[in-house]
């Protein structure tokens, strides 16, 4: 498996300062097959400085979604740090 990218991104609007909203749709690599589908994911800033990143997928997934959501997560974080999410 290998994430391609996640594109269409754009963040909810939320009132909660700490939590950020996001969608969009993930272009994934599967055996030797290329796969989207969407999720939506949120990142949590917890009061020790730690971020927390959930991720929920919207449709079914011919792939052990463990392995998939750690991965996912991995790569949001990534993206995340250098900044290159929608504000």
């Amino acid at each position: 498996m290998r994430i391609i990218e996640i594109k269409n991104m754009s963040r909810k609007d939320m009132p909660i300062y700490y939590r950020r909203f996001y969608s969009g749709v993930a272009v994934l690599e599967l055996v030797n097959r290329q796969v989207e589908f969407s999720l939506d994911w949120q990142i949590e800033h917890k009061p020790t400085g730690q971020t927390e990143i959930a991720i929920s997928i919207k449709q079914s997934v011919d792939y052990p979604l463990v392995p998939l959501q750690k991965e996912l997560k991995k790569h949001i974080g990534a993206l995340d740090l250098a900044g290159k999410l929608p504000e």
